[in-house]
């Protein structure tokens, strides 16, 4: 897969392509549809296809304090993308010049000039020029003018455990993913969420009580809300996904702590933290983790005690062990 964040490498892209755009944060269920409805269409009529997404988010470029929290880091986006994207993917790395052009300038200047598409393949909420004033309506305007078809994919739709069906968004899975909702968000993802970090030092209090645990730094990225979770971590010399180190790793089961000291601080930061459940994980600062969260567990709370407290983990390292292995049963064909 070609990965492409210069406009001067975009010439290595042949006219013509099936070209679909988006920020493709979470690349949700929503996301692969279009993703493979692009790739089918490029496939039947032997075209590229191209996916084009944003680096960082675009809002974030222009609008700082109103950028979403990021699902997908862009080595996690475009370890994802991999499947879909069997051609090329392009980068668009914070581009203020062209986020400023209008729907129009932006389909002439650029769309047209560097790739002449063949197609373009988006969801029914595509926006495109300064200040989103294009929409998918506006596109297939500009279609028919410039000689492009426009291929619309419905919104996918995802049934909640007690019943209520919802359109699946990145803002959507934001939402559930901060409320704890782990397990829904996984349905809407078609995968567990992920986060990606390095390992560093922690203050060896889980070692103290008998569950050493493997610390992550904060990432840029949605944290599930605090509590325990049940879930699986990578670890790998990389912080690529796609890289040999990562995609070879070992996937571990774990029990997850997400939270602030409460027991034996009045100072609060917050942690986030992995006890692998089958093994001792060792010293690993300095590598690069992958949390999978399956299931939440339970809310934080403080604790009277230190031995209340390690009653409570082996409780919650017990239920982990039993969720994981039961999903590891319905993975397996």
């Amino acid at each position: 897969m070609k990965v492409l964040t210069s406009l001067s490498e975009f010439g290595r892209i042949r006219k013509g392509c099936v070209l679909t755009i988006g920020n493709f944060d979470g690349v949700h269920v929503g996301h692969q549809e279009i993703l493979r409805t692009a790739r089918s269409l490029a496939a039947d009529c032997g075209a590229e296809m191209v996916v084009m997404t944003f680096e960082p988010h675009p809002v974030a470029v222009l609008y700082p304090e109103k950028a979403p929290g990021v699902l997908t880091p862009l080595p996690l986006k475009l370890d994802l993308l991999r499947p879909y994207a069997d051609n090329c993917v392009i980068v668009l790395e914070d581009n203020r010049e062209l986020l400023k052009l209008s729907p129009e300038q932006f389909i002439d200047e650029f769309l047209m000039a560097t790739f002449a598409p063949r197609f373009i393949v988006e969801g029914h909420d595509f926006h495109f020029g300064a200040r989103r004033a294009g929409d998918i309506e506006t596109l297939g305007a500009f279609g028919r003018q410039k000689g492009f078809e426009v291929v619309v994919v419905p919104p996918k739709q995802m049934t909640l455990p007690m019943g209520e069906t919802i359109r699946v968004s990145s803002t959507v899975i934001r939402y559930m993913l901060e409320s704890g909702h782990v397990a829904d968000a996984a349905i809407a993802l078609s995968r567990p969420y992920r986060l990606l970090g390095p390992i560093v030092s922690g203050r060896g209090r889980g070692r103290q009580l008998g569950f050493p645990t493997l610390n992550m730094a904060r990432p840029e990225q949605v944290i599930p809300a605090e509590g325990v979770y049940a879930g699986f971590v990578e670890v790998a010399d990389d912080p690529d996904p796609g890289a040999p180190g990562l995609s070879k790793a070992e996937r571990l089961p774990a029990a997850f702590s997400i939270g602030e000291i409460r027991t034996f601080e009045e100072r609060h930061p917050l942690l986030i933290e992995a006890h692998v459940l089958d093994e001792p994980a060792g010293d690993l600062t300095g590598k690069w983790m992958v949390m999978e969260f399956v299931r939440h567990l339970r809310p934080q709370h403080k604790f009277t005690s230190p031995d209340e407290l390690v009653a409570q983990i082996g409780r919650d390292c017990d239920q982990a062990r039993a969720i994981l292995n039961e999903y590891v049963q319905g993975e397996t064909p």
